[in-house]
């Protein structure tokens, strides 16, 4: 349900626009937040309900192409544990920023959600966030 926590163990995906990849690698700059946004777009895994990794990954290529007006072909997708990321933001952070991750289901995207307490200007908390990617995918097929 729509502000739900999404629990530490389950695991979120961050579209990489191609402007936030070089050389293929993903930079911190896709985990900043864009003016005006209240929280940085995910989607949890979990609440897409496939049998695997694969399938989720082809579930979410399926969400991008559906939402985005254009897939760039050096786009990536990130794939985060919610737990590891919360715990090493806050442990690593200046501020000991307390991240949270909301569910925030969307019409055409229920697996939808959102990483709250970010401020725009959050260079270091994006390298924080960038260092605990478990796994990359090509956001194309």
């Amino acid at each position: 349900m729509k502000g739900d926590k999404i629990p530490d163990q389950d695991h979120i995906a961050r579209y990489c626009r191609p402007t936030h990849t070089s050389d293929g690698q993903i930079q911190a700059t896709a985990f900043m937040l864009r003016s005006g946004e209240e929280s940085l777009s995910v989607n949890c895994l979990e609440l897409l309900n496939c049998s695997g990794r694969e399938s989720e990954v082809a579930q979410l290529r399926t969400i991008y192409a559906t939402k985005l007006r254009s897939v760039g072909a050096r786009a990536k997708i990130a794939i985060l544990n919610v737990g590891e990321v919360r715990n090493h933001v806050l442990t690593e952070s200046l501020d000991r920023r307390n991240l949270e991750v909301l569910h925030d289901p969307q019409s055409e995207d229920p697996s939808h959600s959102g990483i709250y307490n970010l401020r725009e200007d959050d260079e270091l908390i994006a390298e924080l966030i960038l260092t605990t990617v478990r796994e990359t995918y090509n956001a194309r097929a």
